[in-house]
């Protein structure tokens, strides 16, 4: 298929900036790949060129469809911005492979960092999850930790985790990726003869994905483009979401600031969707004031309306879901491609369990968290063991100051703990006293009641919701999405008439899923429906796509609090919906696990008459 005039436009751009606006479907990538051609035919060598991507898969794509596209290729380089910088350390430091921080060793040193520090942190997977994005951002923009604010736990607890971190890695000389483009950036401005050198290899540089650049690899790529700013970036802001590791579409606003002179042309026609899928997500992005205007329109037919519906609860939404991929199945689409999107991982529980159920093969792009091995379901698990009789030191351990009752986790200094040993410690305190009757006469009222009843009497009676109250404010942290959980394990218990039964489900699941992940490796093999987040759905495309749960706190997530954080929510939205083809479904809950929700406001924008 031939050029369109905005992609030739594009393509036979020779020298100077430029930034190229490409809309979902736009065919970006052949647009890098065919300017790169072009200036190689125009006279530029190809070792004088480097094509920047944000992942290896992507340099990997790139590479080879420009290498299928021409007969002598020459050393033209494509790599992440972390290869390319890091070559750049690997000359003027020595530095080896050995030097990179893996992942899970970087996740192992800040799990031993937090695990040592005196705080009552529970989800230590997640928060040190959540500290790995907060690290990332912190040193992408430069900011100076004592102006640094963390939205997960107090400052001096963040700033200690940072400073301990660091001195692991410089006791080790490892680096991070968030080191390369900081060491990368000290060395381009420090050095001029190093500096010079590179631009002098690096004649013309051509950017993916621009829209993800972070303060820092801008600064980075500004320095390295000088002096003749031969710098072709390509991106959407209105496919920004990466704000949690410091991305920001701004920066697309700041390239034609930072060079008024540079040539901006639109790929505004959309090669993948129907004509009714892109002016649906079109009304939607409309309503973001932080971006670039631009007409996006379809290549394609009219197409069928965009199904909008609400459900009464999500065991509706999912039969609806299920009933509409057995019809796309029947008239021949395959499974694979189908594709369910989801705000978090989380939020996919619910319709992968109903579709194990009715025996649709599912793929998770990632891996959906196990509702029984959360460690608020592990309280509630503990506090039900103790009722029926156990006296295993770990489950007292887990909940005899959840919420706070005084007692000192010094009294349990046995396997197996004795109630009587522990009233004989507290024999001259009658006020504890009372406190472990009363405790005892929880647990024995506990062991009476069914599933459903007893979460909600630990919840309620015993006081459980307020521990997660008082935890959420410790951490800074809104306590809602605990509260929802605690709301699914509620529902999960309602299916239940004893405790055996759930005991027997909650083991046989666990064991399943297990089993699932020894199997699936990441890997989709056969025909299978793919379950992903909006996130990990970035740059794909399917027949059909489902974007269920549309609710407000679920998207937007109850954490987008700031407009930036709600445009980057509504981005989200834009870039699920932009994923589909031809049939796209969009539905939201007037209930969950027994808890109204209201239908989200990006619903609203894309139904509101014009």
């Amino acid at each position: 298929m031939e050029l369109n005039s905005s992609q030739k436009e594009a393509v036979m751009h020779r020298d100077g900036p430029a930034l190229i606006l490409a809309g979902p479907g736009s065919g970006k990538t052949r647009v890098i790949t065919e300017r790169v051609i072009n200036l190689i035919e125009t006279g530029v060598k190809p070792d004088e060129i480097l094509v920047i991507t944000f992942t290896k898969a992507a340099a990997l794509e790139m590479k080879e469809r420009y290498h299928r596209s021409v007969v002598n290729p020459g050393k033209v380089r494509f790599g992440t911005f972390h290869s390319v910088f890091f070559m750049m350390l690997k000359v003027a430091y020595n530095y080896s492979a050995d030097n990179i921080l893996k992942e899970n060793v970087k996740f192992s040193i800040l799990k031993d960092i937090v695990a040592r520090l005196d705080t009552d942190i529970r989800d230590e997977n997640e928060f040190v999850r959540d500290i790995i994005s907060e690290i990332s951002l912190v040193k992408g923009n430069r900011i100076d930790l004592d102006n640094y604010y963390s939205p997960n736990c107090p400052v001096d607890i963040f700033k200690e985790i940072y400073e301990k971190y660091q001195r692991a890695l410089e006791k080790r000389r490892y680096i991070d990726f968030d080191d390369m483009l900081i060491y990368a950036y000290d060395l381009l401005s420090k050095r001029e003869d190093i500096r010079k050198k590179w631009q002098d290899i690096f004649k013309y540089i051509l950017v993916d994905e621009f829209q993800d650049v972070n303060k820092l690899q801008y600064m980075t790529l500004k320095l390295l483009a000088e002096p003749g700013n031969n710098l072709f970036v390509v991106g959407d802001d209105d496919q920004a979401i990466y704000g949690f590791r410091g991305s920001d579409p701004k920066f697309m606003q700041t390239f034609l600031e930072d060079y008024p002179e540079a040539k901006k042309v639109t790929l505004d026609i959309n090669y993948r969707s129907t004509d009714e899928i892109i002016r649906t997500a079109s009304k939607l992005i409309k309503h973001n004031s932080i971006r670039l205007d631009k007409n996006i329109r379809a290549n394609g037919n009219e197409g069928e309306k965009v199904t909008i519906k609400r459900f009464n609860n999500l065991n509706d939404e999912n039969e609806y879901i299920a009933k509409c991929i057995a019809h796309y199945r029947a008239e021949g689409i395959p499974l694979r491609e189908i594709s369910v999107l989801f705000r978090t991982n989380h939020d996919a529980r619910a319709l992968s369990s109903y579709l194990k159920s009715i025996n649709i093969p599912y793929f998770a792009k990632d891996f959906i968290p196990n509702l029984y091995t959360h460690w608020i379901f592990e309280d509630i698990f503990s506090y039900i063991k103790i009722a029926l009789g156990s006296s295993d030191r770990k489950h007292y351990l887990r909940v005899i100051n959840r919420p706070k009752r005084y007692i000192s986790r010094e009294v349990f200094n046995s396997p197996m703990v004795d109630m009587n040993e522990i009233y004989d410690i507290y024999e001259d305190k009658e006020w504890m006293l009372e406190r472990l009757e009363d405790f005892e006469a929880d647990m024995r009222a506990l062991a009476k009641m069914k599933p459903f009843a007893a979460v909600n009497f630990i919840r309620r009676g015993i006081g459980y919701d307020d521990y997660i109250e008082e935890y959420s404010e410790y951490r800074g942290i809104k306590e809602d999405s605990l509260y929802e959980l605690l709301d699914e394990i509620s529902g999960d218990a309602k299916r239940f008439d004893s405790y055996t039964e759930w005991f027997k489900h909650i083991k046989d699941f666990s064991e399943e899923l297990e089993k699932e992940k020894e199997n699936n490796n990441r890997v989709m093999t056969g025909d299978a429906v793919i379950l992903q987040t909006m996130h990990a759905s970035k740059g794909l495309e399917y027949e059909c796509v489902f974007v269920p749960d549309m609710n407000e706190k679920i998207c937007p997530h109850s954490k987008a609090v700031l407009k930036e954080d709600m445009e980057e929510e509504r981005r989200m939205f834009y870039v699920a919906m932009t994923r589909a083809k031809k049939h796209l479904h969009i539905s939201c809950v007037k209930e969950r696990f027994h808890k109204e929700y209201d239908i989200s406001r990006f619903v609203e924008e894309i139904v509101e008459k014009k």
